[in-house]
């Protein structure tokens, strides 16, 4: 009894460690968002997806090793988390700021010249930080809501559709065909809801938003492909210390059958 007790708390803990990886790299993807872009060989990527493909990755484990139902509550949750950080944005920017002069002074950005926020707001001379956060994070938070929900579920369905085609064998068919048609979507729609205003403003060209997708899914697909290895060896480790039969998942009454 003892035995199975800890074996039961094992399973439970891997868990909220994959469900936290997951949790954590969407919600840096939120609160970094479009901050920043880099330059990584062709790819210009807003800094927010560098975390991203590590959220395809975990629940492709929790669908292989906690079946589709866990890996569905995963993605709900991660939903509402989005809900919850929307929600407390437009909260923090609704609220009336304190006097000016009552400001401390790193609060204030002085502008050379007059810029266009994401939001569409323009600034003149300055802008308030948590105003400029705002901008450039509650529009991304919405499209990656938009994203998310396509995507992640997407993604489950898909990997358990290839498992099911396959009869449960293959475990690099079902990672990379589920990861590389989900991040598709997802690529589509994070770009386009974030950037589609600015496009329709003539502020962005047709060009630079297929830049920003194509540079968006290429990194999403090379971190999907790289990270078949990952996972087999992810999967053979945790099946052992999991103690899973093949077949079985680590939920009370896990079967074969189950995880379909």
């Amino acid at each position: 009894m003892a035995a199975g007790a800890a074996i039961a708390e094992r399973r439970e803990r891997t868990f909220i460690v994959l469900a936290g990886i997951f949790l954590c790299a969407m919600t840096l993807l939120n609160v970094i968002g479009i901050t920043r872009f880099v330059q990584l060989g062709p790819m210009a990527l807003a800094v927010g997806v560098l975390p991203y493909p590590l959220t395809f990755l975990c629940t492709d484990l929790i669908c292989e090793l906690y079946g589709k139902a866990r890996a569905n509550f995963l993605v709900t949750v991660g939903l509402g988390l989005n809900f919850f950080i929307l929600g407390v944005l437009v909260l923090g920017n609704s609220i009336p700021e304190v006097p000016a002069e009552n400001m401390p002074p790193w609060q204030i950005l002085q502008l050379a010249a007059p810029v266009a926020l994401p939001n569409g707001e323009v600034v003149e001379q300055s802008v308030g930080l948590y105003q400029l956060i705002y901008a450039t994070t509650s529009g991304a938070v919405f499209a990656s809501m938009m994203a998310y929900i396509a995507a992640q579920y997407c993604d489950v369905q898909l990997f358990h559709f290839w498992k099911r085609v396959t009869r449960g064998k293959h475990l690099w068919i079902r990672n990379n065909f589920s990861t590389l048609m989900s991040q598709m979507v997802d690529s589509i729609m994070v770009v386009s809801v974030t950037f589609g205003a600015a496009f329709l403003r003539d502020e962005m060209t047709l060009q630079t938003l297929f830049m920003l997708v194509g540079s968006n899914y290429l990194f999403k697909a090379t971190a999907a492909l790289l990270d078949t290895g990952p996972l087999y060896i992810a999967v053979h480790y945790l099946r052992g210390y999991l103690q899973l039969e093949p077949g079985e998942i680590a939920v009370p009454g896990g079967s074969a059958s189950a995880a379909q």
